[in-house]
Order: C-alpha cells, then structure tokens, then sequence
C-alpha cells in the first residue's frame, strides 16, 4: 500500500476524534506487514493524563488482535503543517512497531515520512534491563 493511501485512511478515521475540549483532531492508519491496516483517533476525557492519542489507539487495537509485525503508521490532522507525535506515543510506537515509517499528513493531504529512529533517536527500551545474576 502507498503512503498516500495509508494517509487518506488515517484522515478518514479522524472524523470519529472525540476532541471536545482541545479541538485538534487526529486520525491514524496503522499497517502491518502483511498488509492489514488498524485505524485509530485520538479520544479526549476531562482529565487530561488519561486521554489517548490516535496512533496509540490504533497499535493497541492490532496488538490486542495479536499483530506484532509493522511496517509504517499513517497520523492526519486538521493543521496546515505536519504534526509529529507526542513523546508517550514515540515510546509506545518504538517499543511496540519498533523502527517503522512514520507518516505525516497535513489539511491539504501533503506527506511527510521520517523513521522513527529521526523522531526519536535515544528511546528507553528492553536493552536498558539488566538481568540480575541469581544468588548462590
């Protein structure tokens, strides 16, 4: 699947944002290796630390489906510009998808696409466990 498709589906599943207090919608468009595309948006509660973003909506759906292979994530908005995705999200998008493209779309329907290794370069990850030796 091209890009550009991956993106207009992430634009469509950002009609059904439920944004009441920010008004910044997000839709996103989640595509696994086999070729299967999870939608997400971002939903919104009074308590702000509790709301999800889109993207993490759509990796949560397709990993509780039991998808564990990725290929790239679609993320539209309503701004002129591109929007990147917020810091929890990088986390969750490395840990879970790992080094996959990351697709930006903008209102006009232009894309970006960066690795997530460009957006975020230093994660925190399994390699920073250490396995304690056991006691004899």
């Amino acid at each position: 699947m091209d890009y550009k498709k991956l993106a207009r589906q992430a634009a469509a599943s950002r009609k059904f944002s439920y944004s009441p207090y920010s008004n910044f919608r997000v839709g996103a468009a989640l595509l696994t290796k086999r070729g299967k595309v999870y939608s997400g948006c971002n939903i919104e509660i009074s308590s702000f630390a509790l709301t999800i973003c889109g993207e993490r909506t759509a990796i949560f759906k397709a990993i509780s489906e039991g998808e564990r292979e990725f290929k790239a994530i679609a993320v539209a908005t309503d701004e002129d510009s591109f929007t990147a995705p917020c810091g929890a999200c990088r986390q969750v998008l490395m840990d879970l998808a790992g080094d996959i493209d990351f697709v930006m779309s903008n209102k006009s329907g232009e894309i970006k696409v960066l690795k997530m290794s460009e957006l975020f370069p230093h994660p925190f990850g399994s390699e920073n466990f250490h396995k304690k030796k056991k006691r004899t």
